[in-house]
């Protein structure tokens, strides 16, 4: 699949190598500094390129940019019709202390307010990105870390679902777009264990519904 990753930092490398490590063809956008994306590209052995360019040529996006550039990225990317677009970002102050939307609407909302065009899948933004390269090293027959993956469009999701799974993790339905309002807050509890907490930020997680037979 042809991926385009619209955001190159942290998030967006450490994705666009776990995908270009399961055999995709990744394309690198966005970033303040060119020679970066051409680093990743080279690494990878995908490509760097604009951000109207890596949509045009994409089956498929991620979005993982800070919220303070969803204008700026949403603008250059063009029409988006169309395109599923994987979402990881969560709706952060210029700090990245608080959430600017709350409860009564979420940041997957509105991105997709803004481009209704476009088939939007939320996924990985609960996941620091410290947690990717230690992830795709476990072992295959271990049981792998969850990503909380929702939106409203079921094909989309369907291949969003492949994708976390060809980065390594298990893909754990989360229902509809609206589960954003929930889920980012979520968020910063994952970003608080990880960050401010000790181990280090290799977080992950994984849920599990108990037999209630077998517990008795």
């Amino acid at each position: 699949m042809r991926i385009g990753i619209l955001g190159s930092g942290l998030m967006g490398g450490a994705l666009g190598r776990a995908w270009a490590e399961s055999g995709h063809d990744v394309t690198f956008a966005y970033s303040r500094d060119r020679s970066k994306l051409e680093g990743l590209a080279e690494e990878t052995g995908g490509s760097a390129a604009s951000v109207a360019e890596a949509v045009a040529r994409a089956d498929a996006l991620l979005l993982s940019v800070h919220w303070s550039r969803i204008d700026d990225v949403l603008e250059q990317a063009g029409n988006l019709a169309g395109k599923i677009v994987l979402n990881c970002c969560v709706p952060l102050d210029e700090r990245n202390s608080d959430l600017v939307l709350g409860t009564a609407t979420s940041g997957a909302e509105e991105l997709a307010r803004r481009r209704p065009e476009a088939r939007w899948v939320s996924c990985f933004n609960t996941v620091p990105s410290e947690a990717f390269a230690p992830v795709r090293a476990l072992n295959g027959d271990a049981p792998r870390p969850q990503v909380l993956t929702y939106g409203d469009d079921a094909e989309a999701k369907d291949i969003a679902r492949a994708l976390v799974r060809d980065a390594g993790f298990e893909p754990l339905e989360a229902g509809p777009l609206r589960t954003g309002r929930f889920v980012e807050p979520f968020a910063m509890v994952t970003a608080e264990l990880a960050y401010a907490q000790p181990g280090g930020p290799a977080l992950t997680y994984r849920f599990e519904k108990l037999n209630q037979e077998e517990t008795l």
